[in-house]
């Protein structure tokens, strides 16, 4: 038997160990570049098509009374912040637009604004759109303004349905109409991958591209809408506490009062 040198024992045992690496790299490799399903683990709706997957988000958003909207729209060349609590018999929360914050409240079909003094004084005042100041009913003076601004100061006023403001606002208040006017995307839709919000994973759908507005669709449990990007860069928001009960009744009658001005539309 010829013997067997240590050098080439070592380099046996060498190219032994290098061999067994390199097999275990490619199954590791192989391993590793088999993409897991992102749809594992979820309500499956990121497997439809985004017609379907629309249709399921609008469903999931009726099954629930209650839901949370924030975030902005453009509406009319105007900007509204909203951050409202919304249920079919109505809805609560604030709405800020040109720097003016009220709160609104809707019971039924009775509308409600409160705000503070500096809101009221601008109704007041006869201050147009433009910041002139106009002539007649609503062009009284300072002294008279002011006081008529305290008095509703952080009361209820109760909006006369006749009055602009409440066809302007009392959508802002409505679940249904609300609801079915945003969770429709305009033109071709498509779906635009998974992504995530608020830590929940979804995924998205667009409307020609998005130039018709995205939606993100929740992957876990209930399909609800989580995150809207409007059509036209008309705002985007964002929905959450879906089924989460609130309180909701008419305001008590010593923090509640009647306006007989026009109210402001802004």
């Amino acid at each position: 038997m010829t013997p067997i040198s240590p050098g080439r024992s070592r380099t046996a045992t060498l190219a032994s160990a290098v061999c067994v690496l390199l097999v275990t790299g490619m199954a590791l490799t192989g391993c590793s570049s088999e993409e897991e399903d992102p749809n594992k683990g979820t309500n499956g709706v990121g497997k439809l098509s985004a017609a379907q997957i629309q249709n399921r988000t609008r469903t999931a958003a009726k099954s629930v009374d209650t839901v949370r909207l924030h975030g902005n729209v453009v509406t009319s060349g105007r900007t509204y912040t909203l951050d409202m609590r919304l249920k079919p018999e109505g809805g609560i929360g604030s709405v800020t637009a040109e720097g003016r914050t009220f709160r609104l409240l809707k019971v039924d079909d009775e509308l409600f604004l409160k705000a503070d003094a500096k809101f009221w004084g601008q109704a007041d005042d006869g201050t147009g759109e433009d910041g002139a100041k106009g002539e007649g009913e609503g062009a009284g003076d300072g002294a008279s303004d002011a006081a008529a601004a305290g008095k509703l100061a952080e009361k209820y006023v109760k909006v006369p349905e006749g009055d602009p403001s409440y066809k302007k606002f009392i959508g802002f208040a409505d679940k249904d109409v609300l609801l079915n006017s945003l969770l429709t995307l305009h033109g071709t839709l498509a779906t635009d991958g998974h992504h995530e919000q608020g830590g929940v994973r979804t995924i998205r759908i667009t409307g020609d591209e998005g130039s018709g507005g995205t939606l993100d669709v929740s992957l876990e449990g209930k399909p609800y809408p989580l995150r809207l990007v409007r059509a036209g860069k008309a705002g985007t928001l964002t929905f959450s506490a879906w089924g989460a009960d609130f309180a909701l009744e008419q305001p008590a009658e010593d923090e509640t009062l009647d306006y007989e001005g026009q109210l402001p539309t802004s």
